[in-house]
Parts: C-alpha cells; structure tokens; sequence
C-alpha cells in the first residue's frame, strides 16, 4: 500500500493512495489519526480500511497539501557515508562501521515545504536518499528478521550546511538547521518494493539538471545490516526514522561547486516510490515576509 499524509479536499489525515487518486482513511476510522502512527501501532487496520476505500470521496492525490509522515518521531538516525563513490568523493576512507548522526525534529519538513537556505551561509547541498520508518521496535534484531521491523520506506532529501558541517568533527551543527530536512510524501510498505529496497534507481535533479544518479544497490549498508546494526546500541521504537545515506554527485564534490539556491525547486526521485519536491527559499526573504505580516 502507498499512504500520504496530509491535508486534502477531504481534511486532514492519513490518505490511501492508489495511482493519481487518494481516499482519506481518517475520515473513515479517527483511531487512524493524522499521521502514520495509528496504522504503525496497529489502532486501525489498513488492510481493512482499503476494503472500505469507496465509503469516502477518492480526491487527486496531487492535491493533498503533504505533512510529516510521522510527525514526532522518536529518534531520527542517520548514515552518512554508505555509497563508496560518494565516500571517495569526500575525501573519506572506506568505513569499517556506519557512519551514523542523528536530526533533530526541527529541521526536518515535509515534501513540497520550502527548503531554506540559511542567512549565515550559501553552502547548502542536496542528498537524495532513501528513508525507512521502523514500524516494529526492538534490541539487539537479528539481520535476518530485521526487514520485520519495516513499515515502510518513503524519500529523504538531507539537506546539509557544508560550512558548518566542518566546522567540528562531529557533524550535528550543518546537519540540523531548521527547514533542511525534506521527507516524503508517498510512504510505500515493503510489499510493494524488492526487499529492502534494493535495486531502486535514486536521482536528485534541479529541472533537467541530473546532480546525482545510482541504485539502492550500491549501499554499503542494507536496510537490514542497518537495523541490526543499529538496534546493538539503542532501542528502535516504532516511528522513529532511518536515513540510509546518499550516493555521489553532491554539490561540494563538484567543481565549481553546485549549491542550491533561493528560486530552484529540487526534486528527490526513487524509483517505485515517487518524488519529494521542495522550493529553495533564502531565510532572510522569510524573516523579511514574517516582518512585513
């Protein structure tokens, strides 16, 4: 099944989406809620609800305003390095171990949000990557029942500072400005895609600008190795984010370097998923705006 969370012409709510139409499941059942939590933990049944799709008014799902899929996630945890080219192309050693960070709730936005550069730098790059939402929590999952615990998988852009992720060795500071972080809006269960989502083609773009293009199946990390790996020191809870890293092409890699900028709109493309679009805005020109309100 393919969800988006949003707001539609039927309200807001957790939409079913088939193809070019959506049918809100809140309005047929509120244990649903308005993000994907009700159906993760199991206070409707989607199966059941899709059974029922024609009881409400199918809309065009192009005209759900998208939401965070879950919108307070427990923990958001992120890789960064587990595409070699990419590894390569920032100067990195091949790691032994994930290379692994988190987000904070605040810079992440969801999918058609504007995407906003800093005012205390230029220096914003664009990730594509492929985001799992755990939907089954545990310790110490072994690799072989870890895609168990998948709910579903949907889009990631990580939005980075460049400036400010080297700033320290740690990279918290460039990797958590507010309104950095798109995710979604199509939200796939795993019956819908290869397992693990391996072998999906993964593109980022600015109009016809190609930045980068690969597959799933380049990461050095699977979704499964990932989740087992991952829950040996902390507790996946159900909800909680899992970015699985970006492939090369990013914008500091490049010569002259390519860093988005305030009027572009870049998209975030996986195959059998669907794409996260999001306009680049400047802050200043939104404190400008808020000021002027």
């Amino acid at each position: 099944m393919r969800f988006i969370v949003g707001t539609g012409p039927a309200g807001p709510g957790v939409y079913l989406n088939e193809g070019e139409q959506a049918w809100n499941l809140t309005a047929l059942d509120n244990a649903v809620g308005h993000d994907l939590m009700g159906l993760i933990a199991g206070a409707a049944d989607a199966a059941a609800l899709a059974a029922r799709k024609d009881g409400v008014a199918a809309c065009d799902a192009a005209a759900i305003t998208p939401a965070l899929p879950v919108t307070k996630p427990g923990k958001i945890i992120c890789l960064g390095l587990n595409y070699v080219d990419h590894i390569k192309e920032g100067g990195y050693d091949v790691p032994t171990y994930p290379a692994l960070f988190m987000r904070s709730t605040t810079s992440m936005i969801p999918a058609g949000a504007p995407m906003v550069r800093p005012s205390c730098s230029e220096q914003l790059d664009y990730e594509a990557e492929l985001m799992v939402i755990i939907g089954k929590g545990g310790r110490h999952i072994s690799e072989a029942d870890a895609l168990d615990h998948v709910f579903g998988y949907t889009l990631f852009n990580d939005g980075s500072v460049r400036e400010y992720q080297r700033k320290t060795h740690q990279w918290t500071p460039g990797k958590n400005f507010d309104g950095t972080g798109p995710i979604g809006p199509v939200v796939v269960t795993p019956d819908e895609l290869p397992a693990g989502a391996e072998g999906l083609k993964i593109e980022s773009r600015v109009g016809s600008e190609i930045l980068q293009s690969a597959t799933t199946s380049d990461m050095l990390w699977s979704v499964a190795r990932t989740i087992s790996t991952v829950s040996e020191y902390t507790t996946l809870e159900p909800g909680d984010y899992l970015a699985m890293g970006t492939p090369p092409g990013v914008g500091h890699a490049k010569t002259p370097q390519r860093w988005l900028r305030p009027g572009e709109i870049v998209e975030v493309e996986i195959e059998g998923i669907g794409i996260c679009a999001n306009p680049i805005v400047a802050e200043e020109d939104i404190s400008a705006t808020e000021a002027a309100e």
